[in-house]
């Protein structure tokens, strides 16, 4: 084969050398082996990795043969020196391949010519490495029989025809779906279709097939008891020598936990919104209560005084009802502040740390009044900042929240909390303060897990500081901690200043 087209790849996969070799030294499969063997990670990639990624490249741009390298040699002989075997082999060099593909997908440079190129060069750089490492053709053949045994247990693998039937179906494969290899060749694909894929998805596979393109994409697959699974597949069509498609091949990987970690993180923010959500209505509740006890004495002032008096003055009933409107308008304030605190923020905004907190005091105002909680405020530098403005404000009314429910707990006659914020190289720092004593050694670094909560009552869900440290680093790239102080707990929020 004249390796014409991996040849305008070299540059790309030189760059990134170092991606190839996380990919491959990282699988868990390839990590197992060399902690079998005792091979240091450091050693492998010094003395080997970087040598035979050089040769692969050097073999696309036509300057190494294939076969014909002195640090696969030596690798080989180390290898037979720690006693690893050729099926052990093939799991090295077969994830090699693997994470040579992977990076071609993540650099969307991978299509059908591609991958039989880079499948080619590996297929006869294997053949010569058991070849070396046998030194006679029965034994490679036994060991390539084995290999192949591997790969059926092991490889999510399958071969569908151009009308849809299984022609070749893995143990793997069958494990997973659940059908043995007798209920799976000669039926329809079809018996493998979840109903939550869409008919749109499998009309863009037909499609690229149809235009001799490989198609990727993960796919929702039924289980023979009903469940499911997810995979991450490959599917390469291929065609007579009439170009006439014949049958696709279908090489899977199962991604079912991914998913569900997916989903259940999902799940985490829903929940997490609901419960800020129930907070809130809480807080308008509160906000109200006063305003309402004023609206009700007032009205009632009316009656009283007409009872009284016989009748009631254009005065009085002027300012009465001047009173009342001031009283509403307060609430209708109130509602418009909660409304716009539920409007997902779009794009970020350019506004102020003062901004931020004042806006989060606001809405926390009748619990700090309420439980006589004293706010020291300490300013510093207040660079402008751009930020998704009410994610913040919700992480700073739940650590204030936090504060107040331990202060409370703990009956602190003298409840403090302090908030400073200033600027520290790169980052705006907000630090928020109590004086209830801090948190248990045993529970401080569970203190940002999902579910997990040191609320005695049991009222809390857990879910507050979790969503909190997920909407500064990972929403706003910047970073959320807590530590003891000599007074009570400290949670710092760093966030990075945007200089451009």
């Amino acid at each position: 084969m004249n390796l014409v087209y991996s040849k305008k790849y070299v540059t790309a996969f030189e760059t990134n050398t170092i991606k190839i070799i996380r990919y491959w030294i990282g699988n868990v499969d390839v990590l197992s082996l060399l902690k079998k063997y005792n091979i240091d990670i450091a050693f492998f990639i010094k003395e080997f990795a970087l040598d035979v990624i050089s040769y692969y490249l050097g073999i696309f741009k036509n300057i190494n043969k294939i076969g014909d390298c002195p640090s696969i040699d030596k690798l080989i002989e180390y290898l037979k020196k720690e006693g690893i075997t050729s099926s052990e082999l093939f799991i090295l060099c077969n994830n090699f391949r693997n994470s040579l593909e992977k990076v071609s997908f993540e650099l969307k440079i991978a299509d059908q010519q591609l991958l039989e190129e880079l499948n080619y060069v590996y297929t006869k750089n294997f053949t010569s490495i058991l070849d070396k490492y046998n030194n006679s053709f029965s034994r490679i053949q036994r060991k390539l029989d084995k290999t192949s045994d591997i790969i059926d247990r092991y490889v999510i693998t399958s071969r569908v025809s151009a009308k849809g039937k299984i022609l070749y179906a893995s143990e793997a494969f069958s494990n997973i779906s659940g059908f043995s290899k007798e209920e799976l060749v000669g039926k329809y694909n079809n018996i493998l279709k979840h109903i939550d894929m869409p008919k749109k998805f499998f009309n863009e596979f037909y499609n690229l097939i149809k235009k001799k393109s490989s198609f990727s994409g993960e796919i929702k697959c039924l289980k023979k008891n009903g469940s499911f699974y997810w995979v991450d597949v490959l599917i390469s069509p291929h065609y007579d020598t009439n170009n006439e498609f014949m049958y696709f091949d279908l090489l899977s990987h199962n991604i079912t936990s991914r998913k569900k970690l997916q989903q259940q993180k999902k799940m985490l923010v829903e929940q997490s919104k609901l419960a800020v959500m129930g907070e809130m209505i809480s807080m308008i509740a509160h906000q109200w209560r006063q305003p309402l006890q004023a609206v009700s004495i007032m009205s009632q002032k009316i009656l009283i005084n007409k009872s009284l008096e016989g009748e009631v003055s254009e005065e009085f009933l002027e300012e009465t009802i001047n009173n009342i409107n001031t009283q509403l308008d307060y609430m209708s304030k109130t509602i418009d502040d909660f409304r716009d605190f539920f409007l997902p923020n779009k794009v970020k905004e350019k506004t102020s740390i003062e901004f931020v907190i004042n806006k989060a005091l606001e809405f926390v105002s009748y619990l700090i009044k309420n439980d006589s909680i004293d706010i020291n405020i300490e300013k510093g530098t207040d660079t402008n900042i751009e930020l998704f403005i009410n994610e913040i404000v919700q992480v700073i009314i739940n650590i204030i929240k936090n504060a107040r429910d331990v202060l409370s707990e703990r009956n602190i006659e003298n409840k403090q909390i302090k908030i400073r914020y200033f600027q520290e190289e790169n980052f705006l720092v907000i630090e928020i303060e109590d004086n209830a004593g801090g948190i248990s050694d045993k529970v401080i670094e569970k203190i940002f897990d999902p579910y997990f909560s040191t609320k005695d009552n049991k009222n809390g869900t857990g879910l507050g500081l979790y969503m909190s440290k997920t909407i500064i680093e990972k929403h706003s790239d910047g970073i959320l901690d807590v530590q003891n102080t000599k007074n009570g707990a400290m949670f710092i929020i760093k966030l990075p200043i945007n200089n451009t």
